[in-house]
């Protein structure tokens, strides 16, 4: 098919319309003319189908600069598109999702300074950003990029992304087929890598389809395996301002190195501008190690107010560990267990962050947080379209957003962080 895509998509997709139905073309920038292949037909209503051929290239299109992308490794997924332009598309694709799916109206929109300039960068060309990858280990037991399509590595070809020498040398490690590779460049900038058993297999099943097992795969890799230390220390030390935390290198932490100071620091400024932390009692949902909580604490006095308590609430018990750990002597307490059960009984907080996984919040945690009637809500979302989901939850339950940033956390893909700021409907600004 030729056709010419004239909108971006929460995916990394451009969107046209051919013959009346929708078509979500990969590899394609809006504006462009292209040849495009069907690869998806089975939707009455819309077609997946990837660009072919570049008829009338965009201005914005460049040479790719991420050598495993170019050989099919899904990690930069919109390395064929300008920095600068891939962020207004990151910009467009917010906007559609808080219209369409958040319900905000564009007199909104505007007023929070929804538009195409809204997205920051962190300080980076849009390569070398990421201190934290994972790798898939093929059957010749040699590391790399998983590939986009299918379950193949891409071993030989360097990704962009990860800050130089993380991957250097790869091929020199006797490594285990089928297993996966966690790679963590610590404060310092040296390096620990960690291997992961394989996964237990997935059973045929006649029943399951192509989508059923790769979904029952994934359900497989995230299930707990053996681990084993290849170079460096079983947990790596990352720094945010003063305070400096022992991660795991298969636990959490931000994949790019700035995210975690200029996410803090962002989440503290919207605090005072809603007035800070009152009384001082302060929930850090889904908070891992605590970098909010610590952000919160450093900003006590005259910017955010003074801060009784912070409690850190995560399912993830290493994490919890860690954040035990450097709040040793300071007013953070932490809960561990699914995060609505465990922030039920909390002491009534005056300010709630909370930074889900990219299946948001959901109903249930936000009822909770809702609940406890707080006079400020700070919200981290990394998938966009659970992000405007949430939002519109909170809008459900008397609260509106006040404040609303996002950040380009994650060049050359197709990836966006956004934050917003909530307070009840009833105050004025």
């Amino acid at each position: 098919m030729i056709l010419r895509p004239d909108r971006p998509a929460n995916g990394g997709e451009a969107v046209g319309r051919l013959d009346g139905r929708v078509v979500f073309v990969r590899d394609a920038i809006p504006g462009e003319l292209v040849r495009a292949r069907v690869v998806d037909d089975s939707q009455k209503r819309f077609v997946r189908a990837e660009a072919v051929e570049i008829l009338e290239p965009s201005p914005h299109r460049v040479d790719p600069v991420c050598d495993a992308a170019r050989h099919g490794a899904g990690c930069c997924d919109l390395v064929y598109v300008s920095i600068e332009h891939a962020r207004e598309l990151k910009a467009a694709v917010i906007g559609d999702a808080l219209a369409r799916i958040g319900g905000f109206g564009a007199d909104v929109l505007a007023d929070l300074g929804v538009a195409r300039d809204m997205v920051a960068g962190l300080g980076d060309a849009g390569t070398g950003w990421r201190v934290r990858t994972r790798l898939g280990i093929g059957a010749d037991g040699r590391a790399g990029m998983h590939a986009r399509h299918g379950s193949g590595i891409i071993a030989g070809h360097e990704c962009a992304a990860p800050e130089a020498g993380m991957l250097s040398g790869l091929d020199d490690l006797e490594l285990t087929p089928g297993g996966d590779l966690v790679v963590v460049a610590d404060m310092n900038g040296d390096r620990h890598i960690t291997e992961l058993a394989p996964p237990r297999p997935v059973g045929r099943s006649g029943r399951r389809g192509a989508r059923g097992t790769a979904q029952a795969v994934r359900r497989r890799r995230a299930e707990p395996r053996a681990q084993r230390v290849v170079v460096g220390a079983a947990a790596a030390a990352h720094r945010v301002g003063g305070r400096v935390w022992q991660i795991p290198v298969t636990g959490f932490w931000q994949a790019h190195r700035e995210a975690p100071a200029v996410y803090g620091q962002t989440v503290v400024a919207m605090i005072a501008a809603a007035g800070g932390v009152g009384r001082g009692l302060v929930w850090d949902l889904y908070g891992g190690a605590g970098v909010f909580a610590g952000a919160t604490l450093d900003a006590a006095g005259a910017q955010v107010g003074a801060v009784a308590a912070v409690h850190v609430v995560d399912s993830d018990a290493a994490a919890l560990a860690a954040a035990e750990a450097t709040f040793a002597d300071e007013p953070v307490e932490v809960h561990h267990g699914e995060v609505s059960a465990a922030a039920t009984g909390l002491p009534t907080p005056d300010v709630v962050i909370l930074d889900p996984p990219r299946t948001g919040a959901g109903a249930a945690v936000i009822g909770v947080v809702a609940d406890a009637d707080p006079d400020v809500i700070v919200h981290v979302g990394c998938d966009i379209g659970r992000f405007a989901r949430d939002l519109a939850l909170f809008a459900d339950h008397g609260y509106r957003v006040q404040e609303i940033r996002a950040f380009d956390a994650f060049p050359l893909t197709h990836h966006v962080e956004a934050v917003a700021a909530l307070v009840p409907a009833h105050r004025r600004r």
